[in-house]
């Protein structure tokens, strides 16, 4: 039976998901399906053109947001970066594979479109909505790749005694400082109730 690039992706993901990127190599994709290395590029032009696919396949249970409905945009924007971080969180390097596959083809990873989408609707311009999604998806990736890592020290005992929790409500702190930033404070929170940034004085 020939090969099919689905069958190609499906082998990326797995090799990915329970190895992490540096054992993603074209020689052991073929070594896994049993095939000359050369019979992949009939399917890729190269491991970056495939990554890209990977990259759409984590983050393929991904649904497209119901735009107009009676959820507020700016919370749409936080619940899709939400979604987007707990589905990358089990894959290892998936932040490096998704930021990757975001620089070289943007408009094939769709939920990244969306988020765009999404900051529109709250009220950033066509023109900066793309720099806005750029702050908030670094804030995702280095969220994802710190909590990765940290999961790595762990299992072998080397994390450093001390380290502040970085988790999910850490998470959302950040995307609500950033939001802040981006749209001012929602209506009916007072001020002084904005996340404070650096030490309490």
């Amino acid at each position: 039976m020939a090969l099919t690039r689905e069958q190609l992706v499906d082998a990326a993901v797995g090799i990915l998901s329970e190895f992490g990127l540096a054992d993603l190599s074209m020689r052991r994709l073929a070594r896994e399906l049993d095939v000359q290395v050369g019979a992949l590029y009939w399917h890729v032009k190269s491991k970056q053109d495939l990554l890209v696919d990977v990259a759409a396949r984590l983050l393929g249970s991904i649904h497209p947001p119901v735009r107009g409905t009676d959820t507020e945009p700016r919370a749409a924007v936080a619940g899709m970066l939400t979604e987007l971080r707990t589905v990358l969180l089990p894959v290892p390097d998936s932040a490096e594979v998704v930021q990757l596959a975001q620089t070289m083809q943007p408009a094939a990873i769709q939920p990244l479109t969306w988020l765009r989408d999404l900051l529109e609707d709250a009220g950033i311009s066509a023109e900066r909505s793309g720099w806005a999604r750029h702050l908030l998806l670094n804030h995702l990736f280095g969220s994802v790749t710190v909590h990765q890592d940290r999961g790595s020290l762990q299992a072998v005992g080397s994390e450093a005694p001390g380290a502040p929790a970085l988790d999910a409500d850490a998470f959302a702190w950040g995307v609500e400082v950033v939001l802040d930033g981006l749209l001012g404070v929602r209506p009916g929170r007072a001020s002084a109730e904005r996340p404070r940034i650096g030490p309490p004085v």
